[in-house]
Parts: structure tokens; sequence; C-alpha cells
């Protein structure tokens, strides 16, 4: 069995509206689901992609109004990656950010490829990185105003796990996931080991997972903008089952089938205390709603849709429902 990259990367937000505004007006991506957290169904769960939600281009962000900031540190998802097509895509956005004064730094080379790091207006710590299309392919563009089809973003890249025994978390990457150590790169920070860098799937940046060591850290304390989990990408259903008896007979605890509607799902923690989805590519966010209408309205998979008028009685007003 091979998983086929990174499914999608799900963060917290303490504000729905301004991050709605972040991801559709100003990184120009598509909201294709808006629903509520299956978990916890007061709270809305958001799903920005590419145009048509294509597995591996979805950011998403449960809506918990009362989270406190972020505090970074080790046994943490510290960096999410979305890919471009080229250095000129990189620049048109290095002004775009500059113009919308969204802090970043300079462009920058990692691992062989142009990067710009960015926060939002909760500290999400995100990176753009310039795919030169060889490796997993690109989404399919959400062509806005302002934002053509070559610098729009096309899915997303690396993840960056901070840890503070990488053995550990490489041992799962490998022996369990079937990724492949590709290589590594220097860390920013003085005295720390290299980046490792780790693959699976068609490779590429949407294939990747980079392992950042760091001693000098505590146990990072989640909050707004903080990262809730990655999902990687199971390509089959035949798949699905199968994965879960692996995990259970290498001795991990799961959460069991997991059935999202949209995708189904199965969650453990590797030991540093990352918590990992498998996800299924189908059935896809178009299976309740018509394409050309994604995200408008709120939908509620079949198990949640006799409670839709309670749980819309829980929900606070968003000024994206107007």
């Amino acid at each position: 069995m091979k998983l086929a990259g990174i499914h999608h990367v799900s963060a917290i937000t303490g504000d729905a509206d301004k991050n709605h505004d972040f991801f559709t007006r100003i990184l120009g991506m598509r909201l294709v689901k808006k629903s509520v957290n299956q978990d916890s169904t007061s709270s809305y769960h958001l799903f920005y992609a590419d145009a048509i939600g294509t597995p591996g281009t979805d950011m998403t962000y449960f809506d918990i109004p009362m989270a406190g900031r972020t505090y970074p540190g080790v046994s943490s998802i510290s960096n999410t990656a979305f890919r471009v097509k080229s250095d000129d895509a990189l620049t048109f956005w290095k002004a775009r950010l500059e113009e919308y004064e969204v802090p970043h730094d300079q462009i920058v080379e990692r691992y062989g490829r142009n990067t710009l790091y960015f926060e939002d207006f909760e500290g999400s710590r995100m990176m753009l990185v310039v795919d030169d299309g060889q490796g997993i392919p690109y989404g399919k563009p959400w062509v806005k105003d302002e934002i053509s089809a070559e610098n729009a973003i096309v899915g997303l890249g690396p993840v960056t796990l901070t840890v503070r025994k990488p053995a550990a978390t490489e041992k799962v990457l490998q022996s369990i996931l079937s990724f492949t150590l590709a290589g590594s790169y220097p860390s920013k920070i003085e005295n720390m080991p290299d980046i490792l860098v780790y693959t699976t799937g068609k490779g590429g940046p949407a294939g990747e997972v980079h392992i950042e060591t760091r001693t000098d850290l505590p146990v990072e304390r989640p909050g707004r903008g903080s990262v809730h989990h990655v999902a990687f990408r199971i390509p089959t259903m035949e798949d699905y089952p199968k994965w879960e008896e692996l995990l259970r007979t290498r001795g991990f605890t799961t959460s069991g089938l997991v059935d999202r509607y949209y995708f189904k799902s199965i969650y453990f923690r590797e030991p540093n205390g990352i918590l990992y989805e498998l996800a299924t590519d189908e059935p896809g966010f178009d299976s309740d709603e018509p394409m050309e209408s994604l995200g408008e309205k709120l939908a509620l998979p079949p198990f949640l849709e006799p409670q839709r008028e309670q749980i819309e009685a829980k929900l606070r007003p968003l000024s994206i429902n107007k």
C-alpha cells in the first residue's frame, strides 16, 4: 500500500469571518465546503481548496471563538506550505502580501526551491513554495480578478513537523506509512540538525513531510492559528480498511474507521504526539452540492441532516452567510 501525498491540513481559527476573508480574498482560494465540526456541531468547519476541491489542495479550519493564543514548540505541525507554479508567481505573491500588509519574510531557497514564509492575522505559520510540476500534479486554479491561473495557489506543499526526538517520527513515516528519505537541508536555527525531507506518492512538494529537530523548545501549547492535524491521501477505497488493520497490528490505538461523508478517515498519534489522519480521495466535496455552488450554503452530511434545525440554532452568525 502506498499513500498518494498530503490530503489536507486542519487548523484552528478564533475568527471565522476574518479567516474566510484571508483565504478567499487575499490568498484567492475557494471555499469548497461550509460545514460543522462533526465531533462538536456547535462550531463551523470551513474548507478552502482549489477550484474543484481536489484532494491535496485543502486547508481546513475549525472555528473556536474562545481559542487562546498559540505558544509554539515541539510536537507540532509548525508550518503548512502552499504550491505555486513559478518564481514569477512567487514574486507576484510577495508583492501581494506587501500590499495587504501580511507579515512575511524575504524569498529564500529551501531544499532547492524558492519559498516565501508568511503568517495570517492569527499567526498561522505558512509558506509559499515553487513547484516545478514534476511530482504530484497541480490542482485546478481558482481564478480571481486579481489572481491569474499562472499565479494562483495550486495545492498544499510540504508540512513541517517540529519534534524533539526525530527518530520516533521517522520510524513511523518509514516503517508504517512507507515514506522514503529524500534528502535534507540546513536548519536556520544555529546548532540544530539539518531538516529531513521524507516523500511519498509521485513526489514533489505535495508529497513531502519535513522534520525539524528542536531541542531548545517546550511542547507547543496550541490555540488560534495552530495546526490540529495533517491528513495523508489513501488513493483507493480498497486500501482504506487495510490501513486501519495495519495500524492496529503494529500497536497503534486508532479512531477506527470514521465516515466523514466527503471522505473516510482513520486517526492516530505518532510517538511525538502529532495527530495524523489517513483520508480517502473519494467521494469528494461535490457529493451533496453542485460543483458550481460549492461552499455557498451550510452543508451537513446525511447523518447530521435530521439535526439541521438544532445545529443552525447553535451556530453563531457569520458575515460569510450573508
